[in-house]
């Protein structure tokens, strides 16, 4: 049986280290489940629902509808484990050890998750102690950003057909193949995730993704957390220019880690949150009817006794188990959400402080600006020797200011701090 596999494509690193991500949109889509609808029952829900903000799941790659979970991928609800299967060639001794290696990655990728997640997930690793061999030199699988499917799928079967006398694939979650970044034939641009339209199989186990590292030591800061979003069915959410050149972080800037593993607050924004399971509806606030509604929105990434800057400055506890997401349904097929964002948690180096909205749409495709920020200060920017894209690094709405969402009739006014150090906002629907 033909074993396709269509990949997460990565992104070019000849430019901007800091402008670049090793991975990009994906142009060919593995089938998805179909999409089950919300129906017609939202006069049920009550006044402080979420139900009614929820977008309907579509068949668009990594669709950002969530009333329902895509069950081809796993969910980062529970600890998940993870191996990493360490792949030498004969064309090249290698010049790290894959304690290094492991070093590189973990447990940097498992304290983001724990952090994004609240504790409600762990990514528990398991590396091999040593390399295993290829059959073949590294230069005969042409690795390269846009990987041939000819070639890429010799490099998969090699892969497994070498790993699977020494690992169980049976025991984990999400597999790892990490090539010798020092093999003549590893380019470090064609790290991704690699999806198949038939599984692999092994162990009595069907692999239906796998994520092919080809990183250099050290590698890309983050670049393992953006590719096992993929795994968990999150986007990209970065532009691909048409050309390859410009700037590919036009559409969330520094603000997720989906769009950029650079960026300075890459904690996963409040949708991915409550798409991935770490936000209960609680926590989210649909706001339905016109006229103004007051809510208090927690700082996304703070987690219940996590110490917050608050109204004066001091740090205090006491957050973690209240709102962190407020949405406003626009269409069918389209939300504003808002949250706050500031320094604290995967989020410390943030440039600006305050209330943060986006537009999720839930048909777009990996890659096709399924989330775009929408700039409060859309004539400046800030902190342009750090960000990825200094437009949008002063993007969120600050204390005492409001904003006009352009062509939504949505207004927002951050009021004030609590003593706790959230955030007290007004939210009018026209």
């Amino acid at each position: 049986m033909s074993r396709e596999p269509y990949p997460e494509v990565s992104v070019p690193r000849q430019f901007s280290r800091a402008r670049l991500r090793s991975t990009a949109a994906v142009f060919t889509t593995m089938s998805a489940l179909a999409a089950t609808s919300l129906g017609t029952g939202h006069s049920a829900a009550g006044p402080d629902s979420a139900e009614p903000c929820a977008l309907t799941r579509t068949d668009a790659h990594h669709s950002e509808g969530l009333d329902t979970w895509n069950a081809a991928y796993p969910r980062p609800a529970r600890s998940l484990d993870a191996v990493m299967v360490f792949l030498s060639f004969p064309d090249a001794r290698p010049l790290t050890t894959p304690q290094e290696l492991t070093a590189d990655h973990f447990p940097d990728t498992t304290r983001f998750f724990e952090r994004a997640s609240y504790g409600r997930f762990t990514l528990r690793s398991h590396p091999l102690g040593h390399w295993i061999q290829m059959p073949r030199p590294s230069t005969a699988y042409a690795i390269q950003r846009d990987w041939s499917a000819e070639h890429r799928a010799a490099y998969l079967r090699d892969a497994l057909s070498a790993a699977d006398p020494q690992v169980d694939f049976s025991r984990y979650d999400v597999v790892y193949f990490v090539a010798d970044p020092d093999a003549p034939g590893v380019d470090s641009d064609a790290t991704k995730v690699v999806n198949l339209t038939s599984p692999m199989r092994a162990d009595g186990t069907d692999l239906r993704r796998v994520v092919t590292v080809f990183e250099q030591h050290p590698p890309d800061r983050l670049v393992l957390a953006h590719e096992t979003g993929h795994v968990f069915d999150l986007p990209d959410l970065y532009h691909r220019p048409a050309d390859g050149k410009g700037d590919w972080d036009t559409h969330v800037g520094d603000w997720d880690l989906m769009g950029s593993q650079f960026g300075l607050a890459p904690d996963l924004f409040g949708w991915h949150k409550w798409k991935l399971g770490w936000l209960n509806p609680r926590q989210v606030r649909c706001v339905q009817d016109a006229g103004p509604a007051r809510l208090t929105l927690e700082p996304l990434a703070a987690a219940p006794g996590m110490p917050v800057s608050g109204a004066a400055g001091a740090p205090v506890l006491g957050l973690g188990r209240g709102t962190k997401l407020a949405v406003v349904r626009t269409g069918p097929d389209s939300v504003l959400a808002f949250e706050a964002r500031g320094p604290v948690g995967n989020d410390t180096a943030a440039c600006r402080q305050g209330v943060l909205v986006y537009r999720v749409r839930g048909e777009a495709q990996s890659g096709g600006g399924p989330i775009e920020v929408i700039d409060a200060h859309p004539r400046t920017e800030a902190c342009w020797e750090d960000s990825v894209y200094p437009p949008l690094a002063d993007a969120p709405i600050a204390l005492g200011e409001s904003f006009t969402v352009p062509g939504e009739g949505v207004r927002v006014e951050v009021e004030g701090r609590t003593a706790s150090g959230a955030w007290t906002v007004k939210i009018m629907v026209r």
